[in-house]
């Protein structure tokens, strides 16, 4: 393997498959499997769920709901997706836990950095909801942030495209592929893949971010083999 230690990011919006809303069972089920085979393979995994699917705090503030407001019910969808996948995961036979930012007593434990890691130590899956447990936050920003305190030695953040293009590929049909790219020119192109605040804090700690596409059946373990899968980010 290419990396003992990962930190996957996967949207809520990763969880809905064609539904358009809530989580399908089928595509949860194969994302869980996914996740299985990375850590029957010995890899120590990390992840971090959105809650798009379920709700975003700037689409409820549209619906005349406070920002602030609209990212804590943002951070409660996290914890529903959290909960869902550690089903499918120990249906599956894995240990996991569940760590969040935001208090959610009697549901999940709250997040504790020596716990985590040794946790992931032990073979669970970790799993990290409640984003950094603060609103004007992005689940992309929590995992960074995440990635970088248990240590994990790349970031993987699954979308629905094959990696990062210099825009939307599903919109634009000349659109660019970039099959690697620097932080800084992320940042300053403005790519969308991931929020800024994000890029920044990956290159001040020097964490690689592979952006890869989750539709296609077995990316993930691709991935962690090494195979150059989706779109490398680094110094």
């Amino acid at each position: 393997m290419a990396y003992k230690r990962i930190l996957l990011k996967l949207s809520g919006e990763a969880l809905m498959g064609a539904a358009g809303y809530g989580i399908d069972p089928e595509t949860i089920g194969d994302v869980a499997e996914e996740m299985r085979d990375v850590r029957e393979a010995g890899v120590e995994l990390a992840v971090v769920i959105g809650g798009g699917n379920i709700c975003r705090g700037m689409r409820a503030e549209k619906q005349g709901i406070d920002r602030v407001t609209g990212d804590y019910m943002g951070m409660i969808a996290t914890v529903m997706n959290s909960l869902a996948m550690k089903a499918r995961l120990e249906n599956l036979g894995l240990a996991v836990s569940i760590q969040s930012a935001l208090p959610v007593g009697n549901v999940v434990e709250p997040f504790v950095r020596r716990k985590a890691v040794r946790g992931l130590k032990e073979g669970r899956v970790v799993i990290f909801a409640g984003g950094t447990g603060n609103p004007f936050f992005t689940t992309d920003t929590a995992a960074a942030l995440r990635a970088v305190e248990v240590d994990a030695e790349v970031m993987l953040k699954a979308t629905k495209v094959d990696g990062v293009y210099d825009k939307d590929p599903e919109a634009h049909g000349d659109a660019v592929f970039f099959p690697e790219i620097t932080y800084k020119e992320a940042l300053r192109r403005g790519l969308a893949f991931m929020d800024a605040t994000a890029i920044s804090l990956c290159m001040e700690n020097g964490l690689p971010i592979v952006v890869f596409n989750l539709r296609k059946k077995g990316n993930l373990k691709r991935v962690v083999h090494g195979e150059r899968t989706g779109t490398i980010v680094r110094g």
